[in-house]
């Protein structure tokens, strides 16, 4: 058909992809349509051919659309606007917010269908917050352009757009937001609102980590200002909560060598302590030193508490030199990991069931890559008995999901 991108195509999307992209299909190949529902008959613009079985295209304009069509929560991300200057970051702001919550449960429920063989039901929860979804991001990434313009990057590129507001934003980081004040010089803007004071702050590129303390119910974290943390004003705690309740009770035993992976600051770690008090035993590994020098703080009040600096996969596969009594409490262990969103990963989860713990929660922010895992896991023994999802990132395509695994 020659070169198609520019070209303006007439589809109908059938199905949501995992992405945020919805799917199409014309004279027998798959497009993948940015801006669309399912159901919708859209004009779109063909950004990407070079596959021979898909292509990309954006939505222009919309010929029949969904009920679940709503105006777009940030007005430069309309579909009345140039795709190539809507922002990113709110790929699902033009669907109505329970819909929206739908889509990603079926995103997820086919992935496990696909990839791991398995049927489940899937509910994606709300978190506490505004009733349309916006105001919760307490951490803003802008970037700088070569003008001194300062935005964020248009959708799936490296240009920076500019915006006057920045409706996912709590309140106090879109106030700080230097959105109308050029920045020459300067690559990148971060503002972020710790919810001990709730006063936003700026961090200019590179520059030196300040340590601030952020909030969950009666207990405080410190992490690094430029170091991870949940993004949803609501996430840590729901998470906590999640994790809390994942954890089978007749399983866990508080002197067993249990496990925290990718633990960060110790969040999951904290959680597993405060659900079953101050003996517990439990190691949270983050391969970010100021991470773990951060969490060996926050998990003082545990004397059987550690952190450690390391990689995931070298600290697991150490596990089978363990001595006989080591192996015998990691046998007894619940484990927690918190993997990024390429997962744990084969390497990763055969190290971990070769020394046999009890119960893993596996909190994921990926659903490919989780139902990926969870096939994995079935394969060495351990089932996926419960599971939830919640909506960390509403008005956009992710979510978080926490699954708990028995050994069977």
């Amino acid at each position: 058909m020659g070169d198609m991108r520019g070209r303006e195509i007439e589809v109908e999307a059938t199905n949501m992809a995992h992405g945020g992209e919805s799917v199409a299909r014309l004279d027998g190949r798959v497009v993948f349509v940015a801006d669309a529902i399912p159901g919708e008959k859209v004009i779109a613009r063909v950004t990407d051919d070079a596959k021979p079985k898909f292509w990309r295209a954006d939505t222009v304009r919309v010929v029949e659309a969904s009920p679940h069509r709503r105006p777009h929560v940030w007005t430069e991300a309309s579909v009345d606007r140039d795709p190539d200057d809507r922002p990113g970051g709110a790929d699902y702001g033009h669907i109505d917010l329970a819909h929206q919550r739908a889509l990603k449960a079926h995103v997820l429920a086919d992935a496990l269908r696909r990839m791991a063989k398995t049927e489940r039901e899937v509910t994606v929860e709300a978190l506490p917050g505004s009733a349309d979804g916006t105001g919760w991001r307490t951490r803003e990434r802008l970037h700088v352009a070569a003008d001194g313009t300062v935005g964020p990057y248009a959708g799936r590129s490296h240009r920076v757009v500019p915006v006057a507001s920045l409706p996912l934003a709590v309140a106090a980081v879109g106030e700080l937001a230097p959105l109308d004040e050029p920045m020459p010089g300067v690559e990148s803007v971060q503002v972020l609102a710790p919810s001990s004071t709730g006063v936003a702050r700026m961090v200019i590129d590179r520059q030196k980590p300040t340590v601030i303390s952020e909030v969950v119910g009666d207990r405080e974290f410190r992490v690094d200002d430029t170091g991870f943390w949940q993004v949803h004003a609501a996430a840590p705690a729901t998470l906590t909560a999640a994790v809390q309740d994942a954890i089978d009770p007749a399983r866990f035993d508080p002197k067993a060598a249990n496990l925290d992976l990718y633990g960060g600051v110790g969040l999951l770690a904290a959680a597993v302590g405060d659900r079953f008090g101050p003996g517990v035993r439990i190691t949270t590994v983050e391969s970010d030193a100021r991470a773990t020098e951060h969490a060996s703080e926050n998990l003082a009040e545990w004397i059987g508490a550690a952190a450690v600096t390391s990689r995931v996969d070298r600290f697991v596969k150490g596990l089978g030199e363990a001595s006989a009594l080591e192996r015998g409490r990691l046998a007894a262990a619940t484990v927690v990991l918190d993997p990024p969103r390429s997962g744990a990963g084969a390497d990763v989860l055969e190290a971990l069931a070769a020394v046999q713990p009890q119960q893993l929660v596996y909190v994921a922010c990926d659903p490919v890559a989780f139902a990926r895992d969870v096939a994995v896991l079935a394969g060495l023994g351990y089932e996926l008995t419960g599971l939830r999802a919640f909506d960390l990132f509403p008005h956009t395509h992710h979510v978080e999901a926490v699954g708990s695994f028995f050994r069977s």
